[in-house]
């Protein structure tokens, strides 16, 4: 399988008065990116069937976006647990691929209904397995 990529369209409101793209705006980006990808290879229909949390997030900006730059960002997983997943994130330009933003989110299974985590159903879980990088 290879990385899921969604293309992101920039808003005006994306922007901070330093005239680039925010910083807290990538987090935004990741979790568009995170959810498409989840509802694409879980072949889910409806956000209430997402049954994971996020746990964790860190980024580390390698280049600056500016209005007019059009954005790519591509996911796959990169760790998995028992009932944790790590997903990996590389924020692009996309024209001159030039990389903006690397970032990694650790997500939780989680019984909405128990509020506790579960087990990664093992359907979900050799989607993942499939698709995993180091």
């Amino acid at each position: 399988m290879t990385r899921f990529t969604t293309d992101i369209q920039m808003r005006f409101r994306d922007i901070d008065g330093m005239g680039h793209v925010n910083n807290a705006v990538y987090l935004s980006y990741t979790e568009l990116a995170r959810t498409q990808f989840y509802m694409k290879i879980a072949k889910k229909e409806r956000l209430e069937d997402i049954d994971f949390i996020l746990a964790h997030a860190d980024i580390d900006f390698e280049s600056q976006a500016q209005w007019g730059d059009e954005i790519r960002v591509s996911v796959w997983p990169s760790k998995i647990g028992r009932s944790s997943f790590t997903l990996s994130y590389e924020i692009a330009e996309k024209k001159g691929r030039r990389v903006l933003a690397r970032a990694k989110s650790v997500l939780v299974s989680y019984d909405y209904k128990t509020h506790k985590p579960k087990h990664i159903p093992e359907d979900f879980r050799a989607i993942l397995e499939a698709a995993l990088e180091p």
